[in-house]
């Protein structure tokens, strides 16, 4: 429970960071989803479009504080090898 006027307006922007953070998040894991549709569906073009477009979100990610650098770099990493290992 908020005591000083400091925290308690803390506390209000901390929820609202919150709210963004978890639209960014779910942003991501949208993208991150078409990926992997694209990817069990067995279009290659399709698959490294999705990728594509998921990049700079991935990426947007680390510079607002929602996901760790080492976290989106094994995340892009494993997909683009899965995107690669497709047969055409």
């Amino acid at each position: 429970m908020a005591n000083t006027p400091q925290s308690e307006k803390r506390e209000r922007q901390n929820e609202r960071r919150q709210d963004v953070n978890k639209a960014r998040r779910s942003r991501i894991r949208t993208f991150l989803r078409k990926v992997e549709e694209a990817i069990a569906s067995g279009d290659k073009d399709q698959a490294a479009a999705a990728l594509k477009a998921a990049q700079p979100e991935l990426a947007r990610g680390i510079t607002k504080g929602v996901l760790h650098k080492n976290t989106v770099a094994r995340k892009m990493s494993r997909l683009s090898s899965r995107v690669k290992a497709i047969t055409a």
